[in-house]
């Protein structure tokens, strides 16, 4: 079976670490239009920038990148690709990728697996992916989101702490990953359009503010996460000017 998906990227000008980081250019490419040209990749029907300055779509389109103006005032881009998914009139059963507009790496083949995972799993209404933790400073990191998953794969819990926790370890102060494996999080989003729009009209939760990760407003109401396996983190994302020439060094 291969999945219909569409890949929204939600491309924000006004980043704090790094100003108009999404019109960087890597290699002399903007960095939000290497993201897309990835995506493009990745077998979606359709790939679509969600801009919220009128720059950041006039950039794209010199380059030949779809892209579409969406409000300011947008709180996540979860908000901004709903905002693209209701204009564009996708049914509730359509499946939607967003990809950030500052993972100029993401395997193109990782975002058509989350898209795939949901297409195969009519019961799920997201699938994100995740990667085990080889270094035990990565598993400590508040800024590494971990997740713990069932049997089946389904997201139980995501947190910044080092979760699950090897009662032993701590015990005994080893500094030591859990004997049960340790994963991380990819912040790549597959939604069903539909859980997409439940979603969106949820009020942020309690336990979503006090660790700062927005899946967990879809668990805490009852929505499934499936998640998808993959044995290599994708490339670094950008936040700093030490990230884009790291990327830069890469892609070169």
């Amino acid at each position: 079976m291969n999945a219909e998906f569409h890949v929204v990227i939600p491309a924000r000008l006004a980043s704090e670490r790094l100003p108009g980081k999404v019109l960087r250019e890597i290699a002399g490419v903007p960095m939000v239009v290497r993201v897309a040209r990835a995506c493009a990749g990745s077998g979606a029907a359709s790939v679509l920038v969600a801009a919220d300055d009128p720059k950041t779509v006039d950039v794209c389109r010199a380059h030949g990148v779809e892209a579409r103006l969406t409000a300011t005032d947008h709180q996540s881009g979860t908000d901004r690709v709903h905002e693209v998914a209701t204009s564009a009139g996708w049914h509730d059963d359509a499946i939607v990728v967003n990809v950030q507009g500052d993972e100029p790496l993401m395997p193109p083949e990782l975002v058509a697996r989350c898209a795939q995972a949901l297409a195969d799993d009519p019961s799920a209404d997201i699938a994100t992916p995740c990667h085990p933790i080889h270094d035990p400073a990565e598993y400590r990191s508040v800024h590494a989101v971990k997740v713990v998953m069932n049997q089946a794969s389904d997201a139980l819990l995501f947190s910044r702490a080092p979760i699950p926790a090897d009662r032993s370890a701590l015990l005994q102060a080893q500094d030591t990953l859990p004997a049960a494996g340790a994963w991380r999080h990819i912040g790549l989003y597959a939604y069903r359009v539909g859980a997409l729009r439940r979603y969106a009209a949820l009020p942020a939760s309690a336990l979503e503010r006090c660790e700062s990760l927005e899946q967990l407003r879809a668990l805490d109401n009852g929505m499934r996460i499936r998640m998808v396996r993959t044995d290599q983190a994708p490339g670094p994302g950008v936040d700093t000017e030490d990230d884009l020439r790291r990327v830069e060094r890469l892609l070169r």
